[in-house]
């Protein structure tokens, strides 16, 4: 089981800024990276839709590659179905993703934290709960981010700055004053590829959090507790895709931190 590769999967490309933190965690791992661009973003989908790519995907990636652990990189997946992934693969490690608000409310000063996330994210019952828990510790603005995940998908520039203008200015104010919000939470797997243009209007002194260090933090305590974390190899990453190979590829190039290995494949 040590030699065999970790699954990974998002709606489209912002999965990516996961598996980026779990290469730099687990440098001798083997990753399948499954990009579903085909039925992208998961985010404006239903949850009913979102559970069935969600299942299709794992068990894709169980049967060709018997991985060994599987990352849902996505946090409307994670939302809609990881508790059925769960059922339906009791036996294999899973780690899914969520807003980071409780490493927000432990590190907010003035504790007023924004949230940009996907509208699938804040009106699922996991988020309600994860919200409701924390609500009498911090005050949270919610930002559904219609349309940034595509925008981030197409790479389109004019509407990416559009958006986010729109976006934080819906959030409030932001600084390190009384009653400013001095953290933002990048709810998606996609915004942190456009952390510099939100950083454009949410100014320097502000902490932006994400979740990928912590995903490849709990991905590596679940291989050690399963005795199977690789311990040899360079480590390599396969990509896959359901929509059109090249625009994965292109995002590869772009966004991930170390290049992929040259034994990588599209499919």
């Amino acid at each position: 089981m040590s030699s065999s590769p970790i699954g990974v999967f998002d709606s489209g490309i912002g999965g990516l800024s996961v598996l980026n933190a779990l290469r730099a965690e687990l440098p001798r791992e083997r990753f399948v990276y499954f990009a579903d661009t085909a039925h992208a973003p998961y985010g404006e989908r239903g949850d009913a839709f979102v559970a069935q790519r969600s299942l299709a995907v794992a068990a894709g990636l169980a049967e060709r590659h018997a991985i060994k652990a599987l990352v849902v990189a996505c946090n409307t997946a994670t939302a809609a179905a990881i508790h059925l992934l769960r059922s339906a693969y009791p036996v294999l490690p899973l780690v899914g993703v969520e807003p980071a608000l409780k490493p927000a409310v432990a590190l907010s000063t003035t504790k007023r934290i924004a949230v940009l996330a996907t509208r699938g994210t804040l009106d699922s019952a996991k988020f309600r709960t994860l919200h409701a828990a924390l609500a009498g510790q911090a005050s949270f603005s919610l930002v559904p981010c219609d349309g940034l995940a595509g925008a981030i998908e197409s790479s389109d520039a004019e509407k990416i700055a559009a958006l986010c203008a729109r976006y934080l200015d819906a959030a409030g104010r932001f600084g390190i004053e009384p009653g400013q919000a001095d953290t933002l939470v990048l709810g998606c797997t996609h915004y942190p590829f456009v952390a510099d243009e939100l950083r454009r209007h949410a100014g320097p002194s502000v902490r932006f959090i994400d979740t990928g260090a912590p995903v490849a933090q709990q991905t590596r305590r679940l291989l050690a507790a399963n005795s199977s974390l690789a311990t040899e190899g360079a480590g390599e990453v396969r990509l896959e895709t359901s929509g059109a190979p090249e625009v994965l590829a292109a995002a590869a190039a772009r966004w991930l931190t170390a290049p992929v290995h040259p034994s990588a494949a599209m499919a």
